[in-house]
């Protein structure tokens, strides 16, 4: 029996027609690809530009009154030299004419952008041999601006026994009134997560530009190790602390049906790449910790008053006067005469007066205090429950950096340690974490 696969292919992995052969090469490789899913053009060289900025740019234009043909013929050109360069036969201005006319009538940013995706799905199935589908067709949303589940999953399997190889592009679908509506940016992972989950298939392959999850990020570690699996819990915590291989959201379809997904690197399709499961398997990887991220740019509120934990109802007014501010908390840090509420600097800087005054009404605090500037490291690994001196560990090796520790937060599920830093020392700390633990594996 054939095990099935979905594959997504990044606009990195789509962005012109040498990249396109690499694509084919790695779907006819194996029967057992059956159902793949397009991202838009991506950026061929430093300096160049996506072909959803591109198109997004032309539909402001539009709505201006001022789309020209040479801003769409662009658009045009970049997918007529992938069609020229591969040699496929097809043409697609027909499609090209009905875009324009959309622009021009207003057919919104959410049709605009997901024409890349649309177009590059039609070349694709023309030169691989699949049968094109229209996510617009499977792909459907509530009036909530929801995935409606039960309407996509029935569909997409009408769709699968009526077409044995399928070409779906992703990132968008139909709202409840029948116009296209797109996901977030990156939205093309959660479509093919969305089909994987709908036809229980065997494996999710989301093909990029890197082998997979590294364990830190590249800008800051000097060639950091690959991590060969990770837990859903592990990389919620991670993509949440700012980890961007995938996009977090496609992990619920998938994880609903135990289905792994592995990240693959389209210009090293012999690598491994990283399996994304449910629970690691005992041959995986030894190591205490399974990767660092962090976000800097944080502000700590922190509220002082004598047996605090005593006062019925005082952690909820704290949280109800943020709510009214629009803000919501991050983490927090708390002791028995102490309340911390780690917040993104940004919710606060405008109304940080306005929260003080409004919290010492609340709860008449004896002190409040506002630190800015702070940055969060998270250290996540499912090593590190049954690995004594971990914590120990971290906070060695940031202190061998002579660097101040402003913060301490762990989960109750041991999986993670969150470390607050000043921003200036966030990289240095990574460092020092980094160097701590990767020592083992070497």
């Amino acid at each position: 029996m054939v095990t099935i696969k979905v594959v997504k292919f990044g606009g990195s992995s789509l962005a012109d027609a040498v990249q396109f052969r690499k694509v084919s090469e790695i779907i006819l490789s194996e029967d057992s690809r059956r159902y793949v899913v397009p991202s838009a053009p991506g950026k061929r060289f430093s300096g160049d530009t996506k072909v959803t900025d591109m198109l997004y740019s032309c539909y402001a234009l539009a709505e201006n009154g001022e789309m020209t043909d040479e801003a769409f013929d662009a658009i045009r050109e970049r997918y007529d030299s992938i069609i020229s360069e591969l040699g496929v036969n097809i043409s697609l201005n027909n499609e090209y004419e009905e875009i324009k006319k959309q622009f021009l009538s207003g057919c919104g940013k959410d049709y605009a952008a997901s024409r890349g995706e649309y177009l590059n799905g039609k070349i694709l199935a023309a030169y691989i041999g699949y049968d094109f589908v229209d996510a617009a067709e499977v792909i459907f949303f509530d009036t909530d601006g929801k995935l409606d589940e039960e309407k996509s999953f029935n569909a997409i399997r009408k769709a699968a026994k009526k077409h044995e190889r399928m070409v779906i592009p992703g990132f968008y679908g139909s709202n409840f009134d029948g116009k296209v509506k797109t996901f977030s940016r990156g939205g093309s992972d959660i479509t093919g997560s969305i089909i994987a989950g709908a036809l229980d298939v065997a494996v999710y392959e989301n093909w990029t530009d890197v082998s997979g999850f590294l364990m830190a990020d590249p800008r800051i570690i000097d060639n950091p190790r690959s991590i060969d699996y990770i837990t859903y819990h592990e990389l919620r915590e991670l993509s949440y602390m700012g980890a961007t291989v995938l996009h977090e959201d496609a992990i619920f379809p998938v994880r609903r049906a135990g289905i792994p997904i592995n990240i693959k690197n389209t210009n090293a399709p012999q690598d491994a790449g990283t399996m994304i499961v449910a629970e690691a398997p005992a041959r995986a990887s030894k190591r205490v910790i399974t990767g660092i991220a962090g976000k800097k740019e944080f502000a700590v509120i922190t509220i002082e008053k004598d047996m605090m934990n005593q006062e019925l109802g005082f952690g909820r007014r704290v949280l109800e006067v943020l709510e009214k501010h629009g803000v919501s908390f991050e983490h927090l840090p708390s002791g028995i005469d102490t309340m911390s509420v780690v917040v993104a600097e940004s919710m606060i800087k405008n109304n940080i007066n306005d929260i003080i005054n409004d919290l010492g009404k609340a709860v008449n605090p004896d002190n409040i205090h506002v630190e800015t500037g702070m940055a969060l490291i998270a250290v996540v690994g499912r090593g590190m429950i049954a690995t004594r001196g971990t914590a120990s560990r971290i906070f060695s090796a940031i202190g061998k950096e002579g660097i101040n520790i402003r913060m301490i937060d762990q989960g109750s599920s041991e999986l993670n340690i969150i470390i607050g830093v000043q921003n200036i020392d966030f990289a240095k700390t990574m460092r020092a974490i980094y160097g701590e633990f990767v020592k083992e594996a070497e």
